[in-house]
């Protein structure tokens, strides 16, 4: 698992949630990230020593958001 716990403290507040890590045979692995304060869901890829992160987009190219509670920013 990339990151220790399942959460990512930014400035004392708890920034990212992992939603879904998925390990691919031979390929690596794929998180899915929520972003706590926009509700944005970003995709990580991790694969040998090298990875990237992007946000997760829809079937219409639209990008995914969870719904968000009160005002995080």
């Amino acid at each position: 698992m990339l990151f220790k716990k399942k959460v990512a403290e930014v400035a004392g507040m708890k920034r990212f949630k992992v939603k879904l890590t998925e390990q691919l045979p031979e390929l690596g692995q794929i998180t899915i990230l929520v972003d706590t304060a926009t509700g944005v869901n970003y995709i990580q890829t991790w694969v040998g020593t090298s990875g990237g992160i992007t946000p997760l987009l829809d079937s219409n190219g639209e990008v995914v958001t969870d719904p968000v509670e009160g005002n995080r920013l």
